[in-house]
């Protein structure tokens, strides 16, 4: 669903009951992602990480709510390493560094509120 400019929907969702981790697959040495919602107050995002793949170091300024879907992954916040595992969840404050790394393959939906 578009209806003009940033605002798109993820038809596979609407009114629908759909497996969360099923919606992305893990790809070989690779990061693979699909946006769930992306509008212009924020986007909701589905991440799979092969191990060894990571987001490198960067800031944003908006916190970023992360919640952790699938396997163990490694979140880094002002340079401190923090290990979330499936179910687990963490915000990433806003205007503070952080990186994402995978030391075995997961999947994170990540959540962005732009306000």
């Amino acid at each position: 669903m578009k209806d003009g400019g940033k605002n798109t929907v993820l038809r596979a969702c609407v009114a629908k009951a759909v497996d969360l981790a099923g919606l992305v697959d893990y790809g070989a040495d690779s990061i693979v992602s699909k946006t769930i919602i992306d509008k212009s107050v924020g986007t909701i995002t589905i991440f799979a990480f092969d191990a060894g793949q990571g987001l490198s170091e960067h800031q944003t300024p908006y916190d970023a709510f992360v919640q952790i879907v699938d396997g163990t992954g490694i979140i880094i916040i002002d340079g401190e390493e923090i290990a979330a595992g499936t179910g687990s969840i963490i915000i990433m404050p806003a205007n503070i560094p952080h990186a994402v790394r995978a030391k075995e393959k997961f999947k994170m939906l990540l959540t962005m509120i732009r306000a």
